[in-house]
């Protein structure tokens, strides 16, 4: 094996050996001896190309982090936008659903692209464009300039980050993925806590009198450190065998996504036209067409953009289930959060940032715990646990939302926000681990670009729905002393559907297994 060919995938079998030499790996029959590792030809000996993979690690976690901090950044800055931007709500809409969408149409792509060109080579070309995107978010000279920017940052991450998962499954051995997707999830809380803070100190500090306008420049240090960093540690890696990108497959997904989001998203300002209904219905039509192109085409060559096989993988197809619907509770709560606390009780961004801190300390916490201590005693019994609890923090919060009205203050909301933070820490990590553990290899990227895009889909789901469950119950015409109590009331009613959904996740949990594969057979 030449250095170039360090890091692709080898086909899994009794003792294949790394051109490291390890000995190991050499008598695991499940695990591929895949292996990142610099340049120079004295990385290929000793403990470097373990070092190495730690490195390379860290840096696809960075670019993780950097996508999840953009998101919620986003969130807490979307009145100032408003304001300084002179925005519409459809446009408000569209900085935030656009994203979803574009991230969500080009996921499934961009993990294929991944195994067939390598998952290296697309994480930074991902990365790159990610950050150019940010400029031009950040420079963005009217409303329009920033959806258009918005949607092609959106486009970019569905390039970088489906390559994440894939480098770590193709990296890692079973035994390990543990460890590591509880770091993600402690990566996923840490966002949670710096989005929101970043983005509110960003916006109070008005930098250079950029108003909001830093929250997306802050992404370009972090993204050309990346992509510096990411050359020089990240070890190639690749489908077994060649593979050839399915584009009757990605047309057919990305027309499925869009005809049913877009009516979604714009139905409220459209006043819900009956084109809207049809496209949506339509939109499963698509869907079925597809299903059956990814199965004649994964007879015929072996290279569907979507591997039907992974469907028959039981952990997987309940998995991408619990994903879609999860998506959408998220997708909810956080918009109409953002709005109750800085429209509907009129607080500062900073304020309402500092209010999120013990929810995402909570998440932080419990995803580490869930992965590391939990879920190898307990198994899928704590993803459960998790829905339930943060179904539970959901109502608790709608009562102290009612009890104390406008007069509502931060630590009054602690509680259920930790209560929340908790489940939703039990559900993330873990979750991610079980859908993945019984997938081939080879099919990483495909797999790995699936559960982000039904995530992204049911987020974007939750976005369209916040037209419905939220401004669906505010008037159309307030007087300035009753945007608090409309939103306030807008902001309980909403939840009240976050909770149903957290119900129907705790039901479609019970299809997961009782085991992730690793914890069921450690080291294999």
């Amino acid at each position: 094996m030449t250095s170039t060919d360090v890091g692709t995938d080898i086909p899994k079998g009794r003792g294949t050996v790394s051109s490291s030499g390890s000995a190991a790996v050499r008598d695991q029959p499940h695990i591929t001896a895949t292996r990142h590792t610099t340049p120079t030809p004295t990385a290929l000996s000793g403990p470097a190309p373990d070092r190495t993979r730690w490195l390379a690690l860290a840096i696809v976690m960075t670019a993780a982090f950097m996508d999840l901090v953009d998101v919620t950044i986003v969130n807490i800055a979307i009145p100032s936008i408003q304001r300084d931007a002179g925005a519409s709500f459809s446009q408000i809409q569209w900085i935030t659903a656009g994203y979803a969408l574009a991230f969500a149409a080009g996921l499934i792509t961009g993990g294929r692209l991944g195994d067939i060109h390598g998952r290296k080579r697309l994480f930074l070309v991902g990365v790159a464009g990610f950050t150019l995107a940010s400029a031009l978010c950040g420079f963005a000279a009217n409303p329009e300039m920033l959806v258009a920017s918005r949607i092609l940052q959106g486009g970019m991450a569905a390039l970088m980050v489906p390559q994440v998962l894939s480098i770590v499954h193709a990296t890692f051995p079973a035994h390990e993925r543990g460890k590591v997707f509880g770091l993600f999830g402690a990566i996923v809380g840490l966002g949670a806590v710096s989005g929101p803070l970043l983005g509110a100190l960003l916006t109070e500090w008005n930098l250079f009198g950029l108003e909001w306008r830093p929250i997306f420049l802050i992404n370009l240090p972090v993204g050309i450190a990346a992509l510096l960093l990411g050359r020089r540690y990240i070890g190639e890696s690749r489908a077994p065998h060649a593979l050839r990108l399915d584009l009757v497959g990605v047309a057919l997904v990305t027309l499925g996504l869009l005809m049913l989001l877009y009516p979604l998203t714009r139905g409220r300002e459209l006043g819900w036209p009956l084109w809207g209904y049809a496209s949506m219905a339509g939109a499963l039509v698509v869907f079925a067409v597809l299903v059956a192109h990814e199965r004649r085409k994964a007879a015929r060559d072996g290279s569907p953009l979507i591997e039907p096989s992974l469907f028959a993988v039981k952990s997987f197809a309940a998995g991408i289930a619990v994903q879609t619907v999860f998506g959408v509770a998220l997708g909810i709560f956080f918009l109409v959060w953002t709005l109750y606390m800085q429209v509907g009780l009129g607080w500062s961004p900073l304020h309402a940032g500092l209010t999120g801190v013990p929810f995402s300390i909570s998440v932080s916490v419990a995803a580490g715990l869930s992965v590391q201590k939990l879920v190898p005693r307990f198994g899928r019994k704590v993803l459960q646990a998790g829905a339930l609890l943060m179904g539970l923090g959901v109502l608790l919060y709608v009562w102290e939302s009612h009890r104390y009205g406008l007069a509502i203050a931060s630590w009054q909301m602690a509680l259920p926000l930790v209560v929340m933070g908790a489940g939703m820490g039990l559900i993330v990590a873990p979750l991610t681990d079980a859908v993945l553990s019984e997938v081939p290899r080879e099919h990483a990227g495909s797999a790995s670009g699936l559960i982000n895009t039904v995530q992204q889909m049911g987020n974007a789901l939750g976005l369209g729905l916040v037209s419905v469950v939220f401004y669906g119950v505010i008037g159309d015409r307030l007087t300035p002393s009753g945007v608090g109590p409309a939103f306030v009331h807008a902001f309980q009613h909403a939840l009240f559907w976050v909770a149903a959904v957290m119900a129907a996740i705790f039901l479609l949990m019970s299809a997961l297994p009782k085991r992730p594969a690793q914890q069921a057979e450690p080291g294999h």
